[in-house]
């Protein structure tokens, strides 16, 4: 469609409501991506490419910390914790609202947040106390190795599947149960306001 002034090309996109949702809905992914302060991260981790409080897909995720590679593509990995070798991190990818159409009974953890830097995020169920990757978790400060966490709010929205928030770097407080364990986290960053508040809904 061809049109002679921008009014006219305004004009025609309000006369076409998938296009105009479509559109609006890109505008507020770009606001919403342009309200968040990005920052990288401290050492051992700063020569990583990730920053704090920007979006990243999970692609991206496990690129940035190199565990895919020409031999093990990206989709591979399809659980929530990723260890990167590398770098000498545990990472978790969690989706606060979990929908019983994407999840199994034994992987509806109850991840949110306690307060802008407290959070509480449950392992997977076969993960106990006792297990190397139990002990790695409690005692990662001891061991000198890093938690970095990613969170969104749905596995969907209005453009596909959705990128994750990078919350930044955690430091274990406490931990209750086994199998799975329930974690308390302290965030390094204290997460965006509106990010706490949707943390805070799924609690």
């Amino acid at each position: 469609m061809e049109v002679e002034s921008y009014d006219d090309g305004f004009g025609a996109l309000r006369s076409e409501p998938a296009a105009r949702d479509e559109l609006s809905a890109v505008v507020k992914n770009a606001f919403d991506h342009a309200q968040h302060v990005t920052t990288s991260m401290s050492p051992p981790l700063a020569s990583s490419p990730l920053r704090t409080h920007a979006r990243y897909s999970r692609e991206e995720i496990v690129a940035a910390l190199d565990y895919a590679h020409l031999k093990r593509l990206p989709s591979s990995f399809q659980t929530g914790v990723l260890w990167a070798e590398e770098w000498k991190s545990d990472a978790f990818l969690i989706t606060l609202t979990k929908s019983e159409t994407d999840y199994s009974p034994t992987t509806m953890y109850r991840d949110y947040a306690i307060s802008p830097s407290l959070f509480h995020w449950e392992t997977q169920s076969r993960t106990s106390v006792a297990s190397p990757t139990g002990q790695r978790y409690i005692n990662h400060a001891r061991e000198n190795s890093g938690i970095l966490l990613f969170a969104r709010e749905h596995k969907l929205y209005e453009l596909g599947t959705a990128p994750y928030l990078f919350l930044g770097t955690g430091q274990y407080v406490s931990h209750t149960g086994d199998r799975p364990i329930a974690i308390t986290w302290h965030l390094d960053r204290p997460m965006p306001t509106e990010t706490f508040t949707v943390s805070t809904v799924v609690a």
